[in-house]
Formats: C-alpha cells, structure tokens, sequence
C-alpha cells in the first residue's frame, strides 16, 4: 500500500488490527514468503565473480553489495563496468537487489541513486544523520527535522523508483523503538523506510514483535540478525556466529509471526559481521552459503511449526 499524508492513521489503524490478530490466533492469517537478499559482506572481499553464483545456492532472489569497510564489491562493479556486471547477473538468472551504502550517508545518494536505476535496483540501505542520545520530545523533533531535510532526496529516488531504507544503527539518531516508529510515520512518501535490524534492538523478542507491528508496510529491509555476544572484538568463530539465527539465544518465531501478521513483502537477508570487517564469515565462499543455509533452515522450519 502506498503511503500518503494519512499514513499516522493507516500505521495506528493496521497496527491496532494486527495486535487483535495477535491476540486472536496462534497461527498467521497470511503464510510469510521470505524473499531473501544475499549480502556480499558475508563473503568479504571475494571477487563478484565467485560470489554471485553463491545466490542461488543460498535460497536469495537477488544480491545486495556492500562497499569498503565491510566488502568491496560495489569498488569491483566500478572496476569491472556495469555491463559486465548486469552480464554476471544474467549469466546466473538474478540480480541486484540493493545497495548498502552507509559512507555516502542519506544526503548523498544522489548518484548512487542513478547507478541504482541504471541496474534496476530498488533498495538502498545507508544510516541516518543528525544528535545521538536523544530522548523523548528532542528525539522526536530531531526526527521531525531529519525526515523534513530528506524530502529532496526523497524525490529524486521516487524518480528513480528507489526506496531509502534507513538502518536502525546504534549511536545513530534512528536507533531506538521510539525513532523508528516516528520515522515511519511522520514521512508522506512511501520511499523512506527502515532497514530493520535486531541486532541494534534489546534482545527481548516480545518487543521486536510489537514494534513490528505498530509499523506496517514501514520496513523495507528485515535483518535475520541478533546479537549472540556482538561483533565488536575478536571471538572464538563458534561464539562470533551466536549472531545468527538458530545459533544465538534470540527466538525468532514470534518474530516471523509478527511479520506475517503486518504481511510483510520487503527482503529478508540472513546476516552477521565478522570480527575484523571485511573477512568472509567463513574460509571460503561455499563455507559461507553453508552457514547461511543453516540459518535458513532454521527459519524455514519455524514457518512450519
């Protein structure tokens, strides 16, 4: 559904529908389709050229390419033309799904936005700008203010018929339940989301699923991530991949059932960071697709229970 000014009274009305659903049943009116996205950081900085044949491998629909820090495939599309690249893709039957680019920021995608079009990419995930450790009325007026300097750039991606989703990220300005709530309902274009992501919430699985419901059709981006025990310093590999679903302690069935019950219809990607940034996950790249597909199993599963 698109979003219009009366998008605050569609967000009140659909979430108070979707916790009377909640309450109601134990199974989701509608069966969730995960429509995964492959992230090329999971790889870290292996060619284009090994990973793309991995998407299909790991049940994705289509790629999302990280630049530098964490990978450097959207360098490599640079250096290799896009031609070639939009050949790779056809040479395996998928394509680009979205770009993360979180060095350019929201106020500077204006040419990344273009590179989008031209590969027919839909999704660019990137954090938001503005005061960090704000609460309450300051929060959201700093909300307010961020979502008013967005609407240029707003418009140039609807020309582009792209979508800005925006990162919950920690120490950044949408980062709390409260701040991704107000970014979703104060824009009127349904081209500002977010890219939601559990690692950067309280590991309470109840509240993730609230919160997912009070912001139907605002999620562009589902992160199949939690925390485990972080990703911030060096880990034995069995404890950095706690990050993963099936792996880590969070419960993500109540979690699919509130996506189901707000239907959603963005992309899932299963994900996690290595320690230090851009390593694979895993030595290689069919290790990698392996440990994604045991998470995917993982939730597979949970859909049929």
């Amino acid at each position: 559904m698109t979003l219009t000014s009366n998008r605050r009274q569609f967000l009140t009305a659909s979430a108070t529908s979707c916790f009377l659903a909640a309450a109601c049943h134990h199974q989701p009116q509608k069966k969730l389709q995960f429509k995964y996205l492959l992230a090329s950081s999971m790889y870290g900085k292996l060619p284009l050229a090994v990973i793309v044949p991995q998407i299909a491998l790991a049940g994705a629909s289509a790629l999302d390419v990280w630049p530098e820090v964490h990978g450097n495939q959207r360098e490599q599309i640079d250096e290799m033309g896009v031609e070639s690249f939009q050949a790779l893709l056809e040479r395996h039957h998928t394509r680009l799904g979205c770009l993360t680019q979180f060095p350019l920021g929201p106020f500077g995608l204006t040419e990344e936005i273009k590179f989008a079009s031209q590969l027919a990419c839909r999704t660019i995930v990137t954090a938001s700008r503005g005061p960090r450790g704000l609460k309450g009325q300051e929060l959201k007026s700093a909300v307010a203010r961020f979502v008013e300097q967005m609407k240029p750039h707003l418009e140039t991606a609807a020309s582009a018929g792209v979508t800005i989703a925006i990162e919950n990220h920690s120490n950044s300005l949408i980062h709390s339940p409260d701040s991704i709530r107000w970014l979703v309902e104060l824009p009127t274009s349904d081209k500002l989301a977010i890219a939601l992501a559990p690692y950067h919430l309280p590991q309470d699985t109840a509240a993730i699923s609230n919160l997912i419901r009070q912001i139907p059709g605002g999620i562009a981006v589902f992160y199949a991530w939690q925390y485990g025990e972080g990703c911030m310093t060096q880990l034995p590999k069995e404890r950095e991949l706690l990050q993963l679903p099936g792996r880590g302690e969070l419960d993500f069935q109540p979690i699919l059932q509130a996506l189901a019950d707000v239907d959603y219809q963005g992309w899932t990607e299963i994900f996690m960071h290595p320690f230090p940034r851009g390593i694979p996950i895993h030595p290689t790249a069919d290790a990698v697709t392996a440990e994604i597909n045991r998470s995917r199993d993982y939730l597979n599963q949970l859909l049929k229970d």
